[in-house]
């Protein structure tokens, strides 16, 4: 005789034995979602392989591309494989008009415009978080003022904001960095605001309220954690955006200075030679921007939907 699944108590039922459900942690289900896919993996390749590149460029580049004493203009639009006058340097990628090793130039253009890139978006989140969620924990005018100057910001074309700050303030790295803050700073705002007035309305605000936690305490220990995903995610392709706004507005001459070459610059300088058959000035600058920019939103999109609870 078998015994039963089932157990009895002296006031109820039997009640039924049910196993726990096994559920899989949110993280490890997102990282494995993430392997899941080879262009997430080649994305990532690609990303980290610039990354180290940008890292050892004082190491791997054959010369200093900002030292203007090292250029000699008898090396300019050498094609590529070429070497200087004395045979010290080899150009495997050409030089640009100027006589500066396309190599070099591109390792360091992938730095300012990293830098440039995740500078932008790391002051731009810290601003439109704040200002976010004191629109939406406080309320009444402090959320009208900031969401006014949200649609201000957002009302007028992004390229065309960047070009007049920098009309104002000037070429440089630190102007570019400012202008694409005050051009990106009210997209931040406006995902955290809108997340955190849903999550401000759920019980465990309440109780942090009820307990007598102080209003900061309450926005950045509990309210920020649950609506901080949407933000980062969205960063993630803002880095994208930011990198491209810096070559467009460095390729329109009011970006970095010539003297600090970018790859939007970079591509500037070789396009009157395009069409000559110096290809490489303008087509090397670009086809590493592009595997820049493809690799950060290839990645950032698979981020956004591992994390997208309707798929």
């Amino acid at each position: 005789m078998t015994k039963s699944s089932t157990t009895q108590t002296p006031d109820t039922a039997p009640v039924a034995r049910v196993a726990p459900l096994q559920q899989t942690p949110g993280r490890a289900r997102m990282l494995r979602k993430l392997r899941g896919k080879p262009s997430t993996k080649y994305s990532l390749l690609a990303l980290g392989l610039l990354i180290v590149l940008v890292m050892v460029a004082p190491f791997l580049a054959p010369q200093n591309p900002y030292d203007l004493l090292a250029l000699d203009i008898m090396d300019g639009r050498l094609p590529p494989g070429s070497t200087n006058f004395d045979g010290s340097i080899t150009y495997w990628l050409g030089t640009d008009s100027q006589g500066r090793d396309m190599l070099s130039a591109i390792l360091y253009g992938l730095r300012i415009s990293l830098f440039v890139g995740l500078g932008a978006v790391l002051i731009s989140v810290a601003i439109g978080v704040t200002l976010g969620l004191l629109a939406a924990y406080r309320g009444g005018w402090l959320d009208t003022v900031i969401m006014r100057a949200v649609d201000f910001i957002l009302g007028f074309p992004t390229m065309l904001v960047a070009l007049v700050l920098l009309a104002v303030l000037g070429r440089g790295i630190d102007k570019v960095i400012i202008a694409l803050v005050v051009v990106q700073w009210a997209h931040y705002a406006r995902i955290m605001r809108g997340r955190a007035l849903q999550e401000r309305r759920k019980e465990y605000i309440e109780a942090a309220q009820n307990l007598g936690f102080p209003a900061w305490r309450v926005m950045l220990l509990h309210l920020m954690p649950n609506c901080i995903a949407p933000v980062m995610v969205f960063a993630t392709i803002q880095i994208a955006t930011a990198i491209t706004l810096e070559a467009t507005l460095s390729f329109l001459g009011v970006g970095v200075p010539v003297t600090q070459p970018s790859l939007g610059l970079l591509i500037a300088s070789g396009f009157e030679y395009l069409m000559s058959g110096d290809y490489w000035i303008s087509i090397f600058p670009g086809v590493a921007l592009l595997l820049l920019i493809l690799s950060i939103n290839i990645a950032g999109d698979r981020l956004r939907e591992s994390l997208d609870p309707r798929r």
